[in-house]
C-alpha cells in the first residue's frame, strides 16, 4: 500500500495551492489524520485515512482513496479523496459596518445642526 507524506498529499489533492502552504497549515495544528493532531509535514498518509482540517473557517474531512503521483488537474485531484464534510452553516444575515439612514434623509441640515447642539447643550458661536 503506498503511503506518502502528508505535505504532498494536500498539495496533490489541491487543498492547497504550494507544499509550504500546506507545510504552514500542518505546523499550524489544523490538520487532525485518524483524529489525532499532526504538526508533522512529514507524517505517511495512505488509502483508508481520514483527515480532519479548517481552511478558510470551512470544517473539510476527506477519507483517501489513493495517493497522488503529481499534482493534475481537478478532476484527478477529486479522484484521490472521497469528501465526508458536512454541509456548511447558512450565512447570517450580513449586518451593516456602519449605521443605517432613512432613504431620501441625507446629510442634516443647518437648521438641524443646530437644534442637536442645542438639545446636547453645545456652545452656540457666532
Amino acid at each position: 500500500m503506498d503511503k506518502q507524506r502528508l505535505d504532498r498529499f494536500l498539495f496533490f489533492a489541491r487543498a492547497v495551492k504550494s507544499r509550504t502552504l500546506a507545510q504552514k497549515l500542518i505546523e499550524a495544528g489544523q490538520v487532525r489524520v485518524n483524529s489525532e493532531r499532526t504538526d508533522r509535514t512529514d507524517h505517511k498518509v495512505g488509502a483508508g485515512d481520514v483527515l480532519t482540517m479548517t481552511i478558510h473557517n470551512r470544517l473539510l474531512v476527506w477519507r483517501i482513496v489513493d495517493a497522488g503521483e503529481r499534482r493534475g488537474p481537478a478532476t484527478e485531484a477529486q479522484a484521490l479523496y472521497e469528501d465526508l464534510s458536512p454541509p456548511p452553516l447558512p450565512r447570517a444575515e450580513a449586518q451593516p459596518l456602519f449605521a443605517q439612514r432613512d432613504p431620501g434623509a441625507g446629510r442634516p441640515t443647518k437648521k438641524e445642526r443646530r437644534d442637536t447642539d442645542r438639545l446636547f447643550g453645545a456652545d452656540e458661536e457666532g
